[in-house]
Order: C-alpha cells, then sequence, then structure tokens
C-alpha cells in the first residue's frame, strides 16, 4: 500500500458502505444526498489510497473485489463505532454508578439536604458512596473545577465567577432558639423583648449567618450578646441550660426543636431576612449526564413543597 495512511478521509467510508449497500453508484448517491459525479469522485479516491478497483460493474450492479469486501466490512466496524463511541450521546445509569457522590456543604447544610439526598442515593445509586465535605470557599471552588466536588449545596457567596453555575433550591428564613422552659413564654417576640434577652451567636464557617447579622446591622438593632461560638452543634445544648436565647436557620431551628424536648422555636420580632440556598457546579461538568442526574434529581428534592 502506498504510504499515505493518514490522508483518508473518514467520509469516504461511508460512501464506500453506501455503495456495497446500493451496488450502485446512482442510488448510493440519492441515499448519501450528494451528486453522482461526488460518488464517482469518491470512489475513485479510495481506489487510488487502496491501490484496487475495490468494485467493478457486473452486468447492471457493481461488485466488490476480494479487497473491497474486506475492507467494506472494516469500514463498517469503524463507522459502528464512530456512531456509538464517540457521537451517541453517553448513556447514565446511576445504578451503576460506583465510588463517591462528593457534596460540599456546611453543617447546616448536612441537616437541611444530607437526610433526603442519602435517602434517594441509596435508592437509586446503591454501590456509590457518599461524601460530605465542608472546605473553606476557596477550596471548593478548585473541587468543583477538578470534579473531586460534585456539587456545592447551600449558602456560598463566594461562588459568583462565571466559570460556575447556580440554582436557586429555595429560601430560607431565621427563628430564634429558647429552652422549652424559659421564663418569656411567647410564640413570637417583640423588639423590646428581643432585646431584653442575653444572646448567643454562632460564627461558624457557614456564611449564612452573615445574612441576619447584616440585617441587624442595617436596621440598626443591637443586642447584647455574651457568648460567641464557631459551632451550631453546641447551640441547643448551650440554650437549654441558660436564658440565652440563639438565632439561626429556619430550618435548623425547626431540626432542632423536633429533636430535642428541651428547646424550642420563638418567631423574631422583625420580618426575617431570606436567605437563598442554592446548587452550585462547574460549567465544565454542565453537559456531564452523571453532573446533569444529580443536579435534576437535588431540584427535583428540594424545589417542591414537600421538601422538608
Amino acid at each position: 500500500m502506498k504510504q499515505i495512511e493518514h490522508a483518508l478521509d473518514l467520509n469516504l467510508l461511508y460512501v464506500l458502505v453506501a455503495l456495497d449497500d446500493c451496488r450502485s453508484v446512482s442510488d448510493t448517491a440519492l441515499k448519501l444526498h450528494r451528486s453522482q459525479p461526488a460518488v464517482s469522485a469518491a470512489l475513485g479516491k479510495l481506489r487510488g489510497f487502496f491501490d484496487d478497483p475495490l468494485f467493478v460493474r457486473i452486468g447492471n450492479s457493481m461488485q466488490p473485489t476480494p479487497r473491497g469486501r474486506g475492507i467494506v466490512e472494516s469500514a463498517r466496524g469503524i463507522l459502528r463505532s464512530v456512531g456509538t463511541d464517540i457521537i451517541a450521546a453517553p448513556v447514565f445509569d446511576p445504578a451503576a454508578l460506583t465510588g463517591p457522590i462528593s457534596l460540599a456543604m456546611s453543617d447546616v447544610g448536612e441537616i437541611v439536604f444530607l437526610p433526603k439526598l442519602l435517602k434517594n442515593l441509596r435508592r437509586l445509586a446503591p454501590q456509590a458512596s457518599i461524601s460530605a465535605v465542608s472546605l473553606p470557599a476557596a477550596q471548593i471552588a478548585e473541587g468543583l473545577e477538578a470534579g473531586s466536588v460534585d456539587l456545592a449545596m447551600g449558602y456560598f457567596p463566594d461562588l459568583k465567577k462565571n466559570n460556575f453555575f447556580q440554582q436557586v433550591l429555595f429560601t430560607d428564613g431565621f427563628v430564634g432558639l429558647l429552652r422549652a422552659d424559659h421564663p418569656l413564654a411567647a410564640k413570637k417576640l417583640t423588639l423590646k423583648q428581643f432585646l431584653q434577652l442575653e444572646h448567643a451567636v454562632v460564627r461558624a464557617e457557614s456564611r449564612s449567618q452573615e445574612v441576619i447579622e447584616g440585617y441587624l446591622k442595617r436596621k440598626r438593632i443591637q443586642r447584647r450578646v455574651v457568648l460567641t461560638t464557631p459551632h451550631f452543634a453546641s447551640a441547643p445544648v448551650l440554650v437549654a441550660q441558660s436564658d440565652l436565647m440563639v438565632t439561626v436557620p429556619e430550618p435548623l431551628g425547626n431540626y432542632l426543636s423536633s429533636a430535642s424536648s428541651e428547646v424550642r422555636v420563638v418567631g423574631l420580632p422583625f420580618p426575617s431576612p431570606r436567605i437563598p440556598l442554592r446548587q452550585f457546579w462547574h460549567r465544565k461538568f454542565h453537559h456531564d449526564p452523571r453532573s446533569r442526574w444529580l443536579r435534576t434529581l437535588t431540584a427535583e428534592l428540594f424545589q417542591t413543597p414537600g421538601r422538608a
């Protein structure tokens, strides 16, 4: 064979296979929506490349030579692979998914998102493991770009670059948390009561508390803060054993009050600021079937009224 292996045009193989199917240059032209001279020219290039007639006319039919028959069979396999392995959209089956699904979320995010996600992921992708990670914003961005983090879920105001897509799942407000037998029995506080109480403030790695702190500052509402802690987990214990109040995201407050009879939720004396909880992913994975499936599942679980 001539030393021109890299000169073969893949499109010529379609002509070769169609010619074998039709056994006629004119019928091949109709099938490929090309002109008859174009098909003849393509056949000429193939003959020159392989140094073989490939097809010869016998009566009213074009019949393959032995060399032509072998090349046609190989061409069919090549074009089949192109269609199934390259051109066709990959099919994603969550039931066959192995390895970890990594989700970046805060401690509050774990309480809000993880139980329902875990239940559904175990049902739909039983061979996969789920990894919830808490990372600084810069590391979350790096993880999303590298693919080591599939989604970031929660309040992440630093993920604003053009490289990230985001979708609002829902918005929530804030509530107060008091011990169940607190002398203040009101279900909703007045501003006077709110200011008379002593407060614990959580300054966690989660950025959600910045929303309520910023709101109070803008409204010039100054509480008496006697305790600051970096952990939401300690808040119900501290509140249950003191007269302190702590202001927390509403889903966390509802969870803590339902999990413990020692604390209860109280309404704030002002319209609660709203915090949008979103899912974030890197643009590199926007069309990835695995990522698309996971994002769709998350949206279905948390964008509906029955998400809680």
